[in-house]
Order: C-alpha cells, then sequence, then structure tokens
C-alpha cells in the first residue's frame, strides 16, 4: 500500500462512497471487453503519457510492471509517443517512469 500516493489516500479516507464508486467504475471498463492486463497497462500509460499526467505515469508505470510487463515494453510504450508528442513530451515520460523502475 506504502506506493500509493499519499494525496489518493486522503482522498479515499475524505470521500469513500465517491472512492468506491471510481473504483468500480474503473473494474467495470476493465472487464468490458477482450484486452488482456498486459495491453490495457501499456495503454493506460500512453494515454498517461500524451495527457503529460506525471503521477499517472508513475501510477500506469508500476500498474504495468505488476502485470507482468517488461522494463522495455514499457519504454517503448513511452517511445511510441517520440513522433506525436515530440522530444520534451517522451523524455518527460521517459523520466517519470525511470522514477519507478529504478527503485524495482
Amino acid at each position: 500500500m506504502s506506493d500509493i500516493p499519499k494525496r489518493f489516500e486522503k482522498f479515499q479516507k475524505e470521500f469513500p462512497e465517491i472512492s468506491k464508486a471510481y473504483e468500480m467504475l474503473g473494474n467495470a471498463v476493465h472487464s468490458a471487453g477482450p484486452l488482456d492486463n498486459k495491453t490495457r497497462a501499456l495503454i493506460k500509460l500512453a494515454i498517461s503519457t500524451g495527457a503529460r499526467l506525471e503521477g499517472a505515469v508513475h501510477s500506469h508505470t508500476r500498474k504495468a510492471l505488476e502485470s507482468g510487463c517488461t522494463k522495455e515494453e514499457i519504454k517503448q510504450t513511452i517511445m511510441l509517443a517520440l513522433p506525436t508528442l515530440g522530444l520534451p513530451s517522451t523524455m518527460a515520460a521517459l523520466s517519470w517512469v525511470e522514477d519507478i523502475i529504478d527503485k524495482k
């Protein structure tokens, strides 16, 4: 549980019903189609990268590793953003991924 950001833990405690509904929505979306855990994890990492959400990239990197993604698969997911998002955005996301990967 220590990987969960303190801000999110506070949200869960302060708004337990909303937190539970948010979790249920996530579970429903994940189970609504044929994609496996690894594929979903990499897609969510890519979305977070495109949105330039550092916390989400951290979170989805952890989840990708837990889903069995390799460091190489995670880094390739980030590098796929290069032609679309450009070098600065890609380098930022790569540094956020390495924040997590270097801890493991």
